[in-house]
């Protein structure tokens, strides 16, 4: 259980690269890890490591580490994965597909059950068991179905209007893929997905490294 103390996104992060890996773990068939070899593997100290999950309670013993299946018991209570959350994607273009097919989604307990889109052509069609519904049903699926989070896959021009109607509907969590800066109410949470600017920090790390592109091969035939 966490504390009273403000836990940032970026512990939150943190949270869920220790679960990845621990689950890497327990697939090798460990039973315990240090916080040393967890930090190791996760390119941050072990200091920093015992520091986010003091956040929440006490785990693992001095000299034994951490038992690896109770951690991730716990870490996926810490993260609300022990029940199963009600998706909708809003956009059915080669992101949203792209990301309707993710199976991992599924297994981590976010069930997509509504896709939506503003094309004709693409609605009533079915996408890995789901059919695309209009966009004029949005609100109503939301509200009637209790969508817990929406994922917006949509133009960067229509976003803001898209995240406005989910909110309307009472949806609290949105994931936004739209490469654009969105406002919401201060009690909604949104998290942005931005490719571009990933590519772009990439970019930077390239060129201050000093690394050149590299130039295409050479044909000899």
């Amino acid at each position: 259980m966490a504390s009273s103390r403000k836990v940032s996104q970026s512990t939150v992060g943190r949270l869920s690269l220790y679960l990845r890996l621990l689950s890497e773990v327990q697939r090798e068939g460990r039973l315990t890890l240090s916080s040393g070899e967890l930090a190791r593997r996760c390119g941050t100290t072990a200091a920093q490591v015992r520091k986010d999950l003091s956040f929440f309670g006490t785990f693992g013993k001095r000299g034994l580490g951490y038992a690896v299946p109770e951690l991730i018991e716990a870490l996926r209570s810490i993260l609300g994965l022990e029940r199963r959350w009600k998706v909708a994607l809003v956009g059915a273009g080669k992101i949203g597909s792209a990301l309707l097919g993710y199976q991992d989604f599924r297994r981590q307990g976010f069930i997509i059950g509504a896709v939506f889109d503003s094309d004709p052509a693409k609605v009533g069609e079915r996408r890995h068991d789901v059919v695309v519904r209009p966009d004029a049903e949005l609100e109503r699926v939301l509200e009637e179905e209790g969508i817990d989070i929406v994922i917006v896959a949509v133009p960067a021009e229509v976003a803001q209007v898209v995240v406005d109607r989910v909110v309307s509907a009472g949806v609290r969590a949105i994931l936004n893929f739209a490469p654009t800066k969105l406002d919401v109410p201060a009690e909604v949470t949104l998290k942005s997905v931005n490719m571009a600017v990933e590519l772009e920090s990439l970019s930077y790390a390239l060129a201050s490294s000093g690394k050149r592109p590299r130039r295409p091969a050479v044909s000899r035939g």
